[in-house]
């Protein structure tokens, strides 16, 4: 955990007991931006080994450039929106706990594109992704 910034390592200290083995293993690999393939059972912490360093990065980035900076590719459409939802939550948390650690905020934006995304919502997503 010394690898994130004070607003991620306290939020998720404040959330969990721990890092589980996946996220123990995971996150030097991860960091290093090194091609990463994370296999544990479900329950296990994966989708928050894999997002919260990116979480972390990219609320960090004061500077940003323009457009998409992380992307999940889901491979079912019910997943994707069980992804979105337990996002939210270390989203929120961490920008709250940045706030009351007086850290500056840059508040992410998350999109959800499927098949089924209508044509108005794709064009606002050209023009203003999420981050």
């Amino acid at each position: 955990m010394k690898a994130f910034g004070a607003a991620a390592r306290t939020w998720f200290g404040q959330n969990f007991p721990g890092p589980t083995r996946v996220q123990a293993a995971g996150w030097p690999v991860i960091q290093r931006g090194a091609h990463t393939l994370l296999t544990a059972p479900t329950g296990s912490g994966k989708t928050l080994a894999a997002f919260l360093w990116a979480i972390d990065r990219v609320g960090a980035d004061q500077n940003p450039a323009a457009g998409v900076r992380v992307l999940y590719v889901s491979p079912l459409k019910a997943l994707v929106y069980d992804v979105e939802r337990n996002l939210r939550a270390p989203l929120a948390g961490i920008a709250r706990t940045a706030e009351r650690l007086g850290l500056p905020v840059r508040p992410l934006r998350v999109d959800v594109r499927t098949g089924d995304t209508p044509p108005r919502e794709r064009q606002r997503q050209a023009r203003a992704p999420g981050e």
